[in-house]
């Protein structure tokens, strides 16, 4: 708006330029002037505005200095890799259960043992894979059937929440570093402080500013990988969920078989 009022009033000054007297020139030359300033003003604020988030959130990086800035950014890193490779492993581990335990019923009816097996040893997954050794041993008893599917179930879900715990420990050290950071920020001010023998703003806002980027950087790291870590918690309840259900579901389909 203010650049369309401008173009009127240079415009004006050009079509009324010839009539003017000097001291209307002099006037004209002054909002000319005035205007064009006006102008590079406004284009100054919007480069500021412009700028990209990524480019705030590096500058405020840097400005938190790089020792526990660049620890908690590590804390990230690592945590979001071991998210992201939990996260394709247990997708991968889940497996359409219901689909399964009726392609092994159908194997059992039509071919035995063996053929439930083969359908079990070309299907991905926890499930498929208690399901093979249960079948493996149910030629011995039902009993021992069932402990190896117990046991081979310890297994499963042990490999389901394979490298979790590190997740949890990156949650709880980028705060803890934050706050860390921030403790040494405020006693650095406060040792300006005390060398200057005067309370000048100037003397600890910048110790003071450090110590709160750091936390912040903490608590943001912590609030990423919390939500990952809660998603992975929860598919690998609904994994082992479905390994219990269809556990006992197999020893029925074995029961039923052996009459």
């Amino acid at each position: 708006m203010k650049r369309l009022f401008s173009i009127i009033a240079i415009a004006l000054v050009m079509a009324f330029g010839t009539t003017a007297n000097a001291a209307t020139n002099a006037n004209a030359n002054t909002i000319v002037s005035t205007i064009a300033t006006s102008i590079q003003d406004d284009a100054t604020a919007a480069a500021d505005a412009e700028k990209s988030f990524t480019q705030k959130l590096k500058e405020r990086f840097i400005e938190g200095g790089p020792f526990f800035m660049g620890i908690v950014l590590l804390c990230l890193i690592l945590g979001l890799a071991i998210a992201i490779e939990r996260i394709i492993y247990l997708n991968l581990a889940d497996t359409n259960t219901k689909k399964l335990t009726q392609n092994v019923e159908d194997a059992l009816e039509s071919g035995g043992i063996e053929a439930a097996k083969e359908v079990c040893r070309n299907t991905k997954g926890p499930v498929a894979s208690i399901f093979y050794q249960g079948l493996d041993r149910a030629d011995n008893s039902l009993e021992d059937a069932e402990k190896a599917v117990i046991s081979y179930g310890g297994v499963q879900m042990g490999q389901l929440e394979k490298n979790v715990s590190w997740i949890s420990l990156f949650i709880a050290l980028a705060p803890m570093l934050g706050f860390m950071g921030t403790v040494l920020g405020m006693i650095d001010a406060f040792d300006k402080i005390e060398a200057a023998g005067d309370m000048q703003p100037s003397l600890v806002a910048r110790g003071i500013k450090i110590a709160l980027l750091t936390t912040v950087f903490g608590l943001v790291v912590a609030i990423i990988l919390q939500i990952f870590y809660n998603y992975i918690i929860a598919k690998i309840d609904s994994i082992v969920n479905k390994m219990e259900d269809s556990s006992i579901t197999l020893m029925d389909m074995l029961v039923k078989h052996k009459k």
